[in-house]
């Protein structure tokens, strides 16, 4: 048997057709979920609750009402909004119309959420008022500003109105019954999300349905959810697309328990209320749960799964978490790699091993997830993979349909980040003779703080404009609640003089709080003979600081 076309022998005659080929995309899992489930719940958010059928119908209504607004194929559609059904619906909605959801951090200061609208040429924004102090200065230095719909929280009274109509009026004005259509193409994309701008301004990384159809079935098998798992949004839903967990919960028809604040309270109230089976978090959050009360945690009957991802968790907490009966998983992943696209799964011959063996097991990043095609390290340059010794340090690279498409608008970067056919992901680590990787660095300096990333140069650049300062290095120092917190080395001019507080007061003027450095320690810094700064003593100094 040949082929006249050069193919495969056998695909001669057997071409792809609407009966046996369908571009993947998540937006599918809504729908199938609604149809066999239309009275399980979807969303819990205070005395709400919603079904599988009335989310359907919502996303619906919004993606109709997007539509009759003048919303088509490509446009960009942004959210800023804490951990709310609207977010979770925007999910959803947005890409129904063949649009792109941009989920911004609620985080950022006005310059970077404005740099964010404009660089993806947002023509719709859904903003939750109490982020308008941000919002509304972004919006009105803007040229073209996008049309502003406002997220009107009844469980929040604060907040300024910046838009034409709010959330629930503008899902009026869409069709329950909206005719939308998955994509033509799976690689079109589906969401933009921006890094944290460790090199000047974040980055636009662009996700295809595809992967994000994949990666959400990944989350659902490397985690062994099951079906109607019900889940805790602790790990804010703009982030990587909340790890593609909205679209997880779609496919195994699961629970949302939706938190606007992330405080120690609620979650605890909520894991015995709802009978949570599975939230993600950054190690804070887990540090949390355990330096609690004993009397808080007390009545958690049930077996409850925690994911956690950022600076690697310190075994203690580890150890904490399981102590209180809590299973701790372990991932790894970057924006670029639509979150966790490495785990550290667990061997049952591990299970004998003391707990603090255990922990210590855990804290490592681990082996390629479910969807996840290749991940090796290797030297930086020749890309040639590194033996596999737990000392060799080297760069770790992944490939696989759960990477994205590229940078928006910066082909440059995009092809150096691809160099090789492997996506380079910056991170220093050692290979173990099991396979399993550990983060040893971070080639770029990132500080990685309650599981935000912090560029050191960001914050240095605001530390050389202050006039005293004559020199500047920032590193990460080992904090027990943030996992890591930025620490600012200085070298002040000759005469000048300024306090700690003075400095932290003017980089409070130019910086996000969570990047504010939370140590400053005045002296010389140290360098090469070429008057390079030494880093990796600097960061011996912050751990010595304690």
């Amino acid at each position: 048997m040949t082929s006249s076309t050069g193919g495969h022998p056998y695909q001669n005659g057997l071409d792809r057709n609407p009966a046996n080929f369908v571009p993947l995309t998540p937006l599918t899992y809504l729908e199938r979920s609604a149809s066999i489930f239309p009275e399980r719940i979807a969303i819990i958010y205070g005395p709400i609750r919603r079904s599988w059928a009335e989310t359907y119908r919502r996303c619906r209504q919004l993606a109709s009402a997007l539509t009759k607004r003048g919303v088509r194929r490509g446009d960009t559609v942004a959210i800023l909004a804490a951990n709310t059904p609207e977010l979770f619906e925007a999910h959803f909605g947005v890409p129904m119309t063949g649009a792109v959801l941009n989920a911004i951090n609620t985080r950022l200061d006005a310059a970077t959420v404005r740099f964010i609208l404009e660089h993806g040429e947002a023509k719709v924004l859904l903003t939750d008022r109490e982020f308008s102090k941000v919002t509304g200065p972004a919006l009105a230095t803007m040229a073209k500003r996008p049309l502003v719909i406002d997220i009107d929280d009844p469980q929040l009274s604060a907040g300024e109105s910046l838009g034409q109509l709010d959330y629930e009026a503008f899902l009026q004005e869409g069709d329950a019954d909206f005719a939308w259509q998955p994509p033509a193409d799976e690689w079109e994309p589906i969401s933009l999300n921006y890094t944290s701008g460790t090199t000047g301004n974040p980055k636009g990384v662009v996700y295809h349905h595809r992967g994000a159809y994949l990666n959400a079935v990944s989350n659902a098998l490397s985690w062994e959810m099951g079906p109607q798992p019900v889940y805790l949004w602790t790990l804010p839903m703009f982030h990587c697309n909340g790890w593609c967990f909205p679209w997880t919960l779609a496919v195994t028809a699961g629970t949302s328990v939706c938190l606007r604040q992330v405080r120690l309270e609620p979650i605890i109230e909520a894991i015995k209320e709802e009978k949570v089976s599975h939230f993600c978090g950054a190690p804070i959050v887990l540090n949390m749960i355990v330096n609690a009360p004993a009397e808080m945690t007390q009545g958690i009957r049930h077996r409850v799964q925690v994911m956690t991802a950022g600076a690697a968790p310190p075994a203690a907490i580890i150890e904490g978490m399981e102590r209180l009966g809590f299973q701790v998983t372990h991932v790894y992943g970057l924006t670029e790699c639509y979150g966790p696209s490495v785990q550290c799964i667990w061997h049952d011959e591990w299970d004998a091993l003391p707990i603090t063996e255990k922990a210590r097991i855990k804290a490592r990043q681990g082996v390629r997830g479910p969807m996840l095609e290749g991940l090796m390290v290797a030297d930086p340059l020749s890309l040639a993979a590194l033996p596999k010794d737990g000392q060799t340090m080297g760069e770790i690279f992944l490939r696989g349909n759960n990477v994205m498409m590229g940078y928006l608008k910066n082909p440059t970067a995009t092809e150096e980040c691809f160099a090789g056919g492997w996506f380079h992901t910056g991170d220093l680590a050692v290979w173990h003779a099991d396979g399993y990787v550990e983060i040893k660095d971070r080639s770029k300096d990132i500080i990685i703080s309650g599981g935000e990333n912090i560029s050191s140069l960001e914050v240095e650049d605001v530390l050389y404009r202050h006039p005293a300062i004559l020199e500047a290095a920032v590193v990460a120092r080992p904090d027990p609640k943030w996992g890591e917190t930025p620490c600012a080395f200085v070298t002040l001019k000759s005469g000048a003089e300024v306090t700690e507080e003075q400095i932290l007061a003017y980089c409070r003027e130019h910086l996000a709080h969570y990047k504010l450095p939370r140590s400053i320690v005045f002296g010389s810094l140290p360098k090469t003979s070429t008057g390079k700064i030494q880093k990796f003593e600097l960061r011996k100094q912050a751990k010595e600081l304690g």
